[in-house]
């Protein structure tokens, strides 16, 4: 069983994302556009669960599946789209879950959705800290209960995510 763990910001956290991305960036080689480091550990100062979220950006998700296996070869799992149309998920770890990648073709709108929630944060630290205190106080009520935990931060995700965009298309 899983146990949800929020941890105070990590600075090593950069450095590993630093290090998974440049085996990504050989996995991936040409077909990669871009790698970014998303979610929670990427925003200093921000609690988080101990997972680096990295979104890689790739021409074209045609014949994507042909990367499974060197993935897998890095320790990752293969859930294809995992719910979401247009993305493929890995996931490393196991019930130790260290990495998560959401990777997407050129010119998916989830690709500006992630990055702009994670410069707002970056840009807003008073936000990314009342964010980060609700998810400490989740995780210590629902150890055991990540679909408990995803759900009690919905309501305050939705409404960071609504204020990113709007901030996002004023500094475009």
């Amino acid at each position: 069983m899983r146990q949800v763990f929020v941890l105070p910001y990590q600075s090593e956290w950069e450095s590993e994302y630093a290090r998974e991305a440049k085996r990504l960036r050989d996995v991936f080689g040409a077909r990669l556009n871009s790698i970014h480091h998303m979610g929670s550990t990427s925003v200093p100062g921000l609690a988080a669960k101990p997972i680096i979220d990295i979104l890689p950006v790739v021409n074209s998700l045609d014949g994507i599946e042909q990367f499974d296996e060197p993935m897998e070869a890095l320790g990752y799992e293969a859930k294809g789209e995992f719910g979401m149309p247009g993305r493929r998920y890995y996931r490393k770890g196991g019930d130790e879950r260290t990495h998560h990648i959401h990777l997407y073709a050129v010119g998916n709108p989830e690709i500006e959705r992630h990055l702009v929630f994670r410069d707002y944060l970056r840009a807003h630290p008073e936000e990314a800290n009342a964010y980060g205190t609700l998810k400490e106080q989740l995780a210590a009520t629902y150890p055991y209960d990540i679909e408990a935990y995803i759900a009690g931060k919905d309501a305050l995700v939705k409404e960071l995510e609504h204020r990113a965009i709007a901030w996002g298309k004023e500094h475009d």
